[in-house]
């Protein structure tokens, strides 16, 4: 079967695994398109790739096209998230000095509570406190000033610096920052590298929070209506395999190659499994769905999800979070996800929004087969954001 050749940037981290695994179980070639995975530097080089046409889709920080279409950033071309790669999989750690204080004073690396976190590290950092994050418009981002401003840290003077992830153990190590938050493996590489600790998971901010997002062009959606169908089914594929836990040994190994990853496959298997070990001293901790590539409706670009980042963005930079939620919506593609996925019989929301946080438990929805079952979707100060109409 002759296939169409698709250049499709991706950054080398855990959550990039759907189009890793599209590609090396042929699920692209399913559906006649050849994956030419691209890794690149950092997120800015990735942006521009896709902005600038060099390759049609990209593996992307979910609130970078958001903040294109507010005009922030300095790019303005029109990006669509078509479906939402990964939900979570970011970690917060601290310095070897820093996580000494934090023992110090009594605090036990729980790795769960998110309020408790903040205050011991209001309690034990100095009077400036800098952490590293993989880039500006990132959900990285987003993640630690929402639970900076609502936490013991608010008292703090906190600075937030840009350091690429494969970069983030040495900027601690060098003393450049103090904190990090980052993808996956490479919290993880920075405890094994001795110079870190791990003080939370990001989904002990907000348990459904959307991480990466397949995006593609504006313009190319339109040209391109085959090949972005094929491109998204072979990418749901992938994301159903590594739902499979008899898929995680094989889709450790597959990541941690040097053509993707270049890390140990340990590492790796961390992130998929849930199993962290957050010090040097060898703690064990576990995350139930650390990261999630498939269950619950996980690759739905919900529009609310894109409301919340708007609005947070457009707080921060003196925007109208209506006019910023609004413009926002067309970002987030459910009605390209609905037009091209139903042709696989996929379980889809019969909503496009939803309240986000106001899910205590999990709980069965409206959807296409009557079936669908959303996690558990709550921030950790029980707070409940209602998208602007």
């Amino acid at each position: 079967m002759r296939t169409v050749t698709l250049p499709v940037a991706y950054m080398p981290l855990v959550d990039a695994a759907p189009l890793i695994v599209a590609r090396e179980m042929g699920f692209d070639h399913t559906e006649g398109i050849s994956l030419d995975l691209k890794p690149a530097p950092s997120w800015s080089a990735l942006r521009d790739m896709l902005a600038f046409g060099h390759v049609d889709a990209a593996h992307l920080l979910s609130p970078i096209p958001v903040a294109m279409a507010l005009g922030l950033g300095g790019f303005a071309t029109p990006l669509s998230a078509v479906s939402v790669l990964s939900l979570n999989g970011n970690v917060i750690g601290v310095g070897t000095k820093l996580a000494g204080r934090l023992a110090d004073h009594g605090y036990s690396f729980d790795f769960s509570d998110a309020q408790a976190a903040g205050a011991a590290l209001a309690r034990s950092s100095d009077e400036v406190l800098v952490f590293g994050v993989p880039f500006t418009f990132s959900m990285h981002v987003e993640l630690l000033r929402y639970w900076i401003a609502r936490t013991e840290l608010a008292s703090k003077q906190v600075e937030i610096r840009t350091v690429p992830p494969p970069l983030m153990a040495r900027a601690l190590a060098s003393g450049e920052i103090d904190a990090f938050c980052v993808g996956e493996p490479w919290g993880s590489f920075a405890v094994d590298d001795n110079v870190a600790a791990l003080l939370l998971p990001g989904k002990a901010i907000w348990t459904c929070a959307p991480e990466k997002v397949l995006a593609v062009r504006n313009d190319w959606a339109e040209t391109e209506p085959e090949l972005l169908g094929g491109l998204m089914r072979s990418v749901w594929r992938a994301g159903r395999w590594l739902s499979n836990q008899e898929s995680r040994t094989t889709a450790s190994e597959m990541l941690s190659r040097k053509a993707y990853l270049n890390v140990s496959p340990e590492l790796v298997d961390r992130a998929l499994l849930g199993e962290f070990t957050v010090s040097a001293n060898g703690e064990q901790r576990h995350v139930d769905g650390f990261v999630e590539f498939f269950e619950g409706a996980a690759t739905f670009p919900w529009r609310s999800q894109a409301k919340w980042i708007a609005h947070q963005l457009a707080i921060r930079n003196g925007l109208d979070t209506t006019t910023a939620e609004r413009q926002a919506a067309s970002v987030f593609r459910s009605d390209l996800y609905r037009r091209e996925l139903h042709l696989l019989g996929v379980e889809i929301p019969g909503a496009s929004e939803k309240l986000e946080g106001a899910l205590p438990e999990a709980k069965a929805v409206a959807s296409t087969n009557g079936s669908l079952i959303l996690p558990r979707n709550a921030f950790f100060d029980r707070s409940i954001f209602e998208p602007a109409g």
